[in-house]
């Protein structure tokens, strides 16, 4: 990715986020500089990679697989007294956009459609020992509500409601079509990115960044 389109996606989320009155911490407003100047404070924030990460996933396409992501609250798996035991994060999509199908074997994650337009999910079952994904019935909870969806299926959540996602449930979200933008919550078990991601698409977690602009923000991998 550019280092422009990743300052035009962090203006336009926090554009999304002012529409919605959500407010992130301050130090989502900081410049390179800040950072700094900020170095002795901020040890548990670089550790645990908070803040923004914008992505395409490797995939070259931002306007269909991409989003931005900022990881507001983490901890750490390795090391139990560093920030939280859970996540929280927001993940910002336009129209037209969603996540290339993953999965996890560690992190459970609630999946809430904080605003903006209808979050559509599509679910299958991955085998745990080989990864693959099977064409089984789906069992998920919605809410505390119990659903039972073909593989694929297309699943609708409207805005304040969310889906459970669980090891093994591979998964593809977004907004569905037409439906505007959306801002999505995520609030899960501690979230390693490094290790607990196992994609069933081409996929790099991370972009590689041309950097054809100065950064307004460091994202979360570039402290």
């Amino acid at each position: 990715m550019k280092r422009s389109e990743i300052n035009a996606a962090i203006r336009w989320a926090k554009a999304l986020l002012a529409k919605h009155h959500i407010s992130l911490p301050v130090y989502s407003n900081w410049s390179p500089e800040e950072w700094k100047a900020h170095a002795g404070e901020t040890e548990v924030i670089r550790k645990l990679m908070l803040g923004w990460d914008i992505t395409d996933f490797g995939c070259g396409d931002f306007d269909t697989i991409g989003t931005v992501l900022y990881t507001v609250r983490n901890g750490s798996a390795a090391d139990s007294d560093a920030g939280v035991p859970y996540c929280e994060k927001y993940l910002l999509l336009r129209d037209g956009q969603r996540l290339p199908e993953h999965y996890h074997v560690n992190k459970t994650e609630d999946i809430i459609n904080r605003a903006g337009g209808t979050l559509q999910v599509f679910l299958w079952n991955a085998d745990p020992a080989t990864g693959k994904q099977l064409e089984t019935d789906v069992v998920v909870y919605q809410d505390g509500i119990r659903h039972v969806y073909k593989a694929g299926e297309e699943i609708l959540v409207a805005p304040g409601n969310s889906i459970s996602l669980t090891p093994y449930l591979a998964h593809i979200f977004g907004p569905k079509p037409g439906t505007g933008d959306l801002v999505c919550g995520e609030v899960s078990k501690v979230n390693d990115d490094l290790t607990d991601n196992y994609w069933l698409e081409k996929t790099a977690r991370f972009p590689t960044i041309e950097e054809d602009e100065p950064a307004i923000h460091p994202m979360c991998n570039e402290y």
